[in-house]
């Protein structure tokens, strides 16, 4: 006997040594997670195997991703210059002659010096590129191959022109309506709900074209079924600035009161309303993941804000002022200063003393837009359309099933029809998306509150039950831990079912019969045959 219990512990002792030998080698190595507790301590076998496959399942993605990313064929890169040398002197016909010829195409001007000032728009994969004029001009085409798609004149007054969600329709907020048009030229409709509209912005996920107008109205049109959303009276005058957020789609709107305004077509107030200038707002610009965004004033000062604590990170000052502002997808910025164009660097994360780049046309500046996926930056002016050269801008690797420029007509439709299907409703905007995953802690307090109201007590409420003394050794410790073990049971059965939202009938009938009052079920405990004969199965609810 006691050789076998030396050789026991003798075995236990090197099972333990082993252990931390590899508890150990767990913490040597640089990705181990000490809130994550090895497996070997978890006695649930059904929860080790899971644990297991997880594991098996994240090792198996983290070695995916390594191995995809040589398969990535650009890299970015910006401008780099010599000790004592600015990026903001080079000029761009210096960078066409240095590039290639692919690239050296990119940088064109198109004189239209009839109809201007000219508002442009790109598509969300990049290739195509829409242009509206102030007097009545709008052209459409393929900007890569300089193909025209259409090309007409509205013969009245062009506020903002924007894509949907697809080459093939775009709206035009003109003097009066709202229009939508095929890629054509076609007139398809007519909104006439929208009227005196004068910035638009176009919420892909969700299908909703967001419009401000003259009257100081924000209103949602979904794009889908042709039917207004909202309407909201922001009770703020003029609306001529605003903006977008991608991350969470909330519309950021600009006064002449020098605040911004955050809304959701939910709610008829604003979300949030920040003071940022002394004077009006003159633009408004949102980064790609909604951490920061970028004002201009008529106080010619430029200043950063943080979304999430809704505080300033940067404030600059420029000397005439910035009238447009728009992000790329590596966050640079580029503000339009009267007739020149200056892309500001990393200006949210430390102070900048000299822009990035800088190039200037004819006339004033009357719309911005970075290409996506392309290190593009078109400017809309008096003369017509410029496309700069800015290195570094654009993502440099797109993903197929998100936004393909080089997509085919039968991968278009296929794409609609996917997207259609998986449209967000508008009632799921908020300005936290993350709270649409959490439990409603609140509703469901006063869901379980109501109801113990209704049944006249509460079902969840446990007693301390007391097993009741019995003769004849049926009162020993091991029959006392089963009966409170089944007891626990039924009650955890109830109170279950009760979650799920079982009718009430069953439920008052299933808790009388499983689960009577503590004084009657020690007076039963003799007799579980014909308490057991009134259990419900659990399919009944």
């Amino acid at each position: 006997m006691g050789r076998m219990a030396s050789f026991c512990a003798a075995i236990f002792h090197d099972a333990e040594q082993e252990y931390f030998k590899d508890d150990e080698r767990l913490r040597s190595n640089s990705n181990f997670d000490p809130c994550v507790s090895p497996k070997r301590k978890i006695g649930n076998k059904n929860l080790k195997y899971r644990m297991t496959k997880m594991e098996k399942k994240y090792k198996e993605a983290q070695k995916q991703a390594a191995s995809f990313n040589l398969l990535l064929p650009e890299e970015a890169g910006f401008l780099e210059v010599n000790e004592g040398e600015d990026t903001c002197i080079i000029d761009q016909k210096d960078i066409a002659d240095a590039v290639d010829i692919t690239s050296s195409s990119k940088y064109f001007n198109l004189v239209l010096d009839q109809f201007g000032p000219y508002r442009i728009n790109y598509t969300r994969n990049g290739r195509h590129l829409l242009m509206g004029g102030r007097r009545g001009h709008v052209a459409a085409l393929d900007w890569h191959t300089k193909q025209l798609l259409c090309e007409i004149n509205v013969m009245e007054s062009i506020n903002d022109v924007r894509w949907l969600h697809s080459e093939n329709m775009f709206a035009v907020a003109q003097k009066k309506w709202l229009y939508i048009y095929d890629n054509m030229g076609i007139e398809l409709h007519c909104v006439k709900k929208f009227n005196d509209v004068l910035r638009m912005e176009f919420l892909p996920y969700h299908f909703l074209l967001a419009t401000c107008s003259a009257s100081g109205f924000l209103q949602y049109l979904d794009v889908s079924v042709g039917k207004e959303v909202t309407a909201t009276c922001t009770k703020a005058g003029r609306l001529n600035v605003m903006a977008q957020n991608p991350y969470n789609a909330i519309i950021h709107l600009g006064h002449t009161t020098g605040t911004v305004t955050m809304w959701s077509p939910n709610v008829k107030e604003p979300l949030v309303k920040m003071l940022c200038h002394r004077g009006g707002i003159r633009a408004i610009a949102v980064d790609k993941t909604g951490t920061y965004m970028a004002t201009s004033g008529l106080d010619k000062k430029l200043k950063i804000f943080d979304i999430r604590a809704l505080r300033q990170v940067q404030s600059y000052v420029i000397p005439l002022g910035a009238s447009h502002l728009t992000f790329s997808q590596s966050n640079l910025l580029a503000a339009g200063c009267g007739n020149v164009v200056h892309v500001y660097k990393d200006a949210h994360l430390e102070g900048m003393n000299k822009p990035y780049m800088c190039h200037s046309v004819r006339q004033s500046v009357h719309g911005l837009q970075f290409c996506p996926y392309e290190d593009v930056l078109g400017i809309g002016h008096g003369e017509g359309f410029t496309s700069m050269l800015v290195p570094g801008a654009g993502e440099a690797n797109f993903d197929a099933l998100e936004c393909n420029p080089y997509q085919s007509k039968k991968q278009r439709q296929e794409w609609e029809v996917k997207a259609l299907l998986e449209k967000i409703q508008p009632e799921l905007i908020t300005l936290d998306p993350n709270k649409l995953g959490e439990v409603d802690f609140i509703t469901m307090k006063q869901k379980l509150t109501e109801r113990a109201e209704r049944l006249g007590y509460d079902p969840l409420v446990k007693e301390k039950f007391e097993p009741k003394h019995k003769m004849k050794g049926r009162s020993s410790t091991g029959n006392i831990e089963k009966r409170k073990k089944k007891v626990a049971f039924d009650r955890q059965r109830v109170s279950e079912r009760l979650i799920r939202g079982c009718d009430e009938t069953d439920m008052i009938f299933h808790w009388t019969f499983t689960a009577p009052s503590l004084a009657h079920q020690q007076d039963l405990e003799g007799q579980t045959s014909h308490w057991g004969q009134g259990i419900l199965p659990l399919s009944s609810c």
